[in-house]
């Protein structure tokens, strides 16, 4: 069976990735070519270079986007600011700390970041009218004081399914990521309620050490090896080079 057949249109999805690095790009390949739509995509960017998220994007299958950083995407801005698109922008760590206390069941929590502006008292607008009007703001959220300081509560963020792409992983859903590639595919694979995950390099179980597991397989549910040319497909945003 795919191992996309069953998210349906409308569904949320947690989307690992930071920038290039890290994306599962087959999977939401594969998403593309089902015809799904009307997804609620949570994830820190939403594809660049026409890849990634970017593909789903593009053909106007995502509804809604919860993320931290929307630079670099023209036509991310260009759906955002026409209306066709709900996108609820928060900052970084806000948004890797949700994942992860909706991975971890924890419902909500209290943050610094935020106080004092639109994030905690409302009106960051998710949906423009098409005509440069707010048709759909942020609603204001509680502020609590601590010794002294102010705190803005944030929700756990949980998901219908999450797409991850791992460096090493095992079939009981083991997995081991590489460098940047690790900031944000560990805290979508626990947000998800049903992880898919394409692994680089398929190992036998036992082959991890444990110590170097970065997500226990109780996270993830279904693991799916790359070819070898899937794995080295890897693109570069900006290659620099010294003389």
């Amino acid at each position: 069976m795919m191992p996309v057949a069953d998210v349906p249109d409308g569904a949320s999805l947690a989307v690992g990735g930071f920038g290039l690095s890290g994306v599962p790009d087959v999977l939401i390949q594969a998403l593309y070519e089902r015809g799904v739509g009307g997804l609620k995509v949570v994830s820190n960017n939403c594809g660049a270079m026409e890849s990634g998220l970017a593909v789903l994007l593009a053909a106007g299958r995502i509804a809604r986007v919860t993320g931290s950083y929307i630079g670099g995407n023209k036509e991310f801005a260009r759906q955002y600011l026409a209306g066709e698109l709900e996108l609820e922008l928060i900052p970084q760590g806000t948004l890797a700390e949700r994942l992860r206390a909706g991975g971890a069941g924890i419902p909500a929590f209290y943050t610094p970041a935020g106080v004092g502006t639109q994030v905690a008292e409302g009106g960051l607008p998710w949906r423009y009218d098409g005509s440069g009007g707010v048709a759909l703001a942020s609603p204001p959220k509680e502020v609590r004081e601590f010794d002294g300081v102010e705190y803005v509560l944030e929700r756990g963020i949980r998901t219908d399914f999450a797409l991850v792409r791992a460096a090493r992983g095992d079939r009981h859903g083991n997995l081991v990521f590489r460098r940047s590639a690790r900031n944000f595919n560990p805290l979508a694979a626990m947000a998800g309620r049903i992880t898919i995950a394409e692994v680089e390099e398929l190992v036998e179980p036992g082959a991890i050490d444990p110590d170097e597991v970065h997500v226990p397989g109780v996270f993830v549910q279904r693991v799916v090896p790359l070819t070898p040319e899937q794995a080295a497909d890897k693109r570069i945003e900006f290659r620099t080079v010294s003389g």
